[in-house]
């Protein structure tokens, strides 16, 4: 295997499409959306409950889409269909920046949605988990670098720039941005890293040495056993970024000093991206399985009782160790066991699944602090859920692992 530095050299133009992809992902994230929730809100006169109604419609849509958009990974190569969704993106930043109605907003959101957190990411971990077979996981966890940094620079710069630009200019911003990185995207990759013109020529095999279809992967035990798994950071993770305002004003802090934590979470997740990287490329992917969700347990049950900032930084720490062991661990072990040849549709499928969670998560949290039950003490429950999420997926792990 080579070493760190050699990696990067010799693969630098196919990482760097990767974190590319990962990056611009953010612009259709939860956490970069909220940043302008309640400029939207005041716009077009929502409460918190028609907002996040809102939301969780275009994403709900969204992750139907996926099904059978994310499919096209097995057909295009990411040079071909990389600078598609880029611009697909841009079209839906510029759409929010001139919406004018609830009807254009719900379009421009189920837009963001589905090119940024849903094909953006899809595109980007289908290549690595592709083109990266011995180094797949230290491929995946640079790759997903780049959501990681969006994470910690976007909110901030972002907000900062609210002082100087109308928040509908911000988006036009981010649309220029997006342009310009579909043509840096033509440019690094005028080669794919294989030259074959279909995404299905290079191909890895899984559990009982054959690549499976994602009806095959449906009907299989491992993929219930790790649907928790799916599910939950996607939905309770969302959650609490979407609803960051009303948390920060539960535990009686300053929102800006809340969103001042988040690289530290950023921080922590890339640290767990690359570790888990290099784990799943010494141990494989089935002994880590469920475990890296205990950290996030603990997280929650800790942003349940921190009375202080300091015990918030720390519950992040323990949110981020887990996101960022996730974001590996999602694109890994689906290729390690169930092959390559289907990986797109099969990663549709999980990603709706994730897409999915992410609208439920802050819907059923609005209608719980509508019911009184705060998200402090949403919490526990939240820390009980990752516990038995953690148990299922051990379990599943080990089982198929006996397969392989």
């Amino acid at each position: 295997m080579p070493s760190p530095i050699g990696f990067l050299r010799q693969n630098a133009p196919w990482l760097f499409a990767g974190f590319l992809l990962t990056f611009s992902s953010s612009f259709g994230q939860t956490f970069f959306i909220a940043v302008f929730a309640g400029d939207i809100r005041e716009e077009f006169g929502l409460t918190n409950a028609g907002w996040g109604g809102i939301y969780a419609l275009a994403t709900m849509a969204s992750a139907a889409c996926m099904v059978f958009a994310g499919g096209l990974t097995d057909r295009f190569r990411v040079r071909l269909i990389g600078p598609v969704i880029l611009i697909g993106l841009a079209l839906a930043t510029t759409l929010v920046s001139l919406s004018t109605s609830i009807a254009a907003l719900t379009c421009a959101i189920f837009l963001l949605r589905l090119m940024g957190q849903g094909m953006m990411m899809q595109t980007s971990m289908v290549a690595m988990s592709r083109w990266f077979v011995a180094t797949r996981g230290r491929a995946i966890s640079i790759a997903a670098l780049g959501v990681s940094l969006g994470e910690a620079v976007l909110p901030l710069a972002f907000v900062g720039l609210m002082g100087w630009f109308e928040w509908r200019a911000l988006w036009m911003i981010a649309a220029l941005f997006l342009v310009v990185a579909a043509l840096v995207m033509v440019l690094i990759l005028k080669s794919e890293r294989t030259p074959q013109a279909m995404a299905r020529d290079d191909t890895s095999v899984g559990m009982g040495g054959r690549s499976w279809t994602r009806i095959e992967v449906l009907r299989h035990w491992l993929f219930w056993l790790t649907l928790p798994a799916l599910l939950g950071p996607a939905a309770w993770n969302t959650a609490f970024f979407f609803r960051q305002v009303h948390f920060a004003e539960a535990k009686g802090w300053a929102h800006f000093d809340l969103v001042a934590l988040f690289p530290v979470f950023s921080a922590t997740a890339v640290t767990s991206m690359l570790l888990t990287g290099w784990l799943v490329d010494r141990i494989g992917s089935p002994r880590i399985a469920g475990l890296y969700l205990i950290p996030m347990a603990f997280g929650y049950l800790l942003i349940a009782i921190a009375e202080n900032l300091w015990l918030g930084a720390g519950a992040l720490v323990l949110l981020g160790a887990s996101v960022g062991a996730s974001s590996t661990m999602s694109a890994a072990l689906w290729a390690e066991f169930f092959g390559t040849a289907n990986l797109g549709r099969i990663r549709a499928m999980t990603g709706a699944v994730m897409v999915l969670g992410s609208a439920l998560g802050p819907g059923i949290c609005g209608w719980l602090i509508d019911q009184g039950i705060d998200m402090p003490q949403q919490a526990f429950g939240m820390s009980a859920y990752f516990v038995i999420a953690a148990t299922l997926g051990a379990i599943g792990g080990r089982r198929a692992a006996r397969h392989l």
